[in-house]
């Protein structure tokens, strides 16, 4: 099978691409640096064609509001039209647990504006919306600190290993198009706060967490239940202690 990874360079494209490899499918890792960009629409064409399933994966180099939604509006439409043209069986997309719930947050708002487009494209589909990843907890913390403290809300926080998202994304990739959503999560739920310093506890961080209810994450307010899914979702098998175990090992 011929799978089209946009993004297939970054944390997630990258480990994407190696498991589905390693499963025999031949594999276009695609991003600007390949010559691949959804938003001037170069090489996309040649890229997309002969292709059974797209991945999109790519992401917005600025998080300002109005450049991020612009991003994923014109990377979708492009991207999408391609597809349609070239025949694509299945679109594949990576979104955020909580993209509907947290309209402050720019970074989100864009996402469900993704979301949409690829739910009326006609494109047979599946997003898998995810938790944050705990590849991404020291910049969260770099966001939110004010000298050296560090405020963060007491909402719920349920972070995923960015290996245990490629696990799934690969496996969606391959299975048949559920035309719908699916949520990940990491195993463990617990305090926004708690997570991050645990997280800063473990590296030797001598930063300070306080728990701030009206703290905001990339402008959104949090409340208990922002960034946690409400309802079923797949979790994912690395824990948080084995996944501090396993990124000592790798640095």
């Amino acid at each position: 099978m011929k799978i089209v990874v946009i993004g297939g360079t970054g944390l997630i494209g990258s480990k994407t691409v190696a498991i589905l490899r390693q499963g025999g499918h031949e594999v276009v890792a695609a991003s600007p640096k390949s010559g691949v960009n959804t938003i001037t629409g170069e090489g996309l064409k040649e890229a997309v064609t002969g292709t059974q399933v797209v991945i999109d994966l790519a992401n917005s180099p600025s998080f300002e509001d109005k450049a991020v939604l612009e991003f994923f509006e014109t990377s979708g439409r492009n991207l999408l039209a391609a597809e349609a043209a070239a025949g694509v069986r299945h679109h594949v997309a990576l979104s955020i647990v909580g993209t509907d719930r947290t309209p402050d947050n720019g970074y989100f708002r864009a996402k469900v504006v993704q979301e949409k487009l690829i739910e009326t494209s006609g494109i047979p589909y599946t997003i898998i919306r995810s938790t944050q990843f705990m590849e991404f907890l020291g910049g969260i913390a770099a966001s939110s600190t004010d000298g050296n403290v560090v405020r963060l809300s007491p909402g719920l926080f349920q972070p995923i290993a960015a290996d245990d998202v490629a696990a799934i994304v690969a496996e969606v990739a391959l299975a048949a198009p559920r035309n719908s959503i699916v949520e990940i999560a990491g195993p463990e739920r617990a305090p926004f706060n708690e997570i991050v310093a645990r997280y800063l506890k473990a590296v030797g961080d001598p930063r300070e967490v306080v728990s701030d209810p009206e703290a905001r994450y990339f402008g959104g307010r949090v409340e208990e239940r922002s960034l946690v899914p409400l309802g079923e979702a797949r979790l994912g098998r690395i824990g948080f202690d084995e996944w501090l175990r396993r990124s000592e090992a790798r640095a």
